[in-house]
């Protein structure tokens, strides 16, 4: 069964989020091992210059790494990544479980997204859309999208 990480900068607050993540997690139970993993957000000042936002980015990319298991396929989820089909979602899904793989990450960043070297050593980058939403709602979408995923390639119904 293919593991696959989701690894998030900030902790989940709101209970219709939390709900709706669990609701996504159990029935990805059954396409792979999921886990996900919460990092804390660096805090920063009120006004946070462009250079303690480059720190604070940094120390949450340590942070990441030391999450992510040796093989892993990292994918980075930023608004300068390619925007993707359901299908070609699917296909990512696939094409790192016959890559070899032992582990699918998917790296959500925190209010000021991702450090640029995780961007950059990432197997793919991906995006949702070229909106800004909350990452934690990012969270529950591309969850979402894992399943949608996950049905497509076993022929389910849940894709329309």
């Amino acid at each position: 069964m293919q593991r696959v990480m989701v690894i998030c900068v900030g902790k989940m607050k709101e209970r219709f989020y939390i709900d709706a993540a669990a609701e996504y997690a159990k029935r990805l139970g059954r396409y792979c091992r999921l886990e996900i993993v919460e990092l804390p957000e660096q805090r920063l000042p009120e006004n946070p210059s462009p250079a303690e936002i480059e720190r604070a980015l940094a120390k949450e990319a340590e942070a990441i790494r030391a999450k992510l298991p040796p093989a892993s396929a990292v994918v980075a989820m930023c608004i300068e990544g390619k925007l993707r089909s359901s299908e070609e979602v699917a296909g990512l899904l696939g094409d790192a479980a016959s890559g070899g793989e032992k582990c699918l990450a998917f790296l959500i960043g925190g209010s000021f997204g991702l450090d640029e070297g995780l961007k950059k050593d990432a197997w793919a980058r991906l995006s949702m859309s070229p909106m800004t939403f909350p990452h934690h709602l990012a969270r529950v979408m591309l969850l979402e999208q894992i399943y949608r995923g996950f049905q497509i390639r076993e022929g389910g119904k849940y894709h329309k």
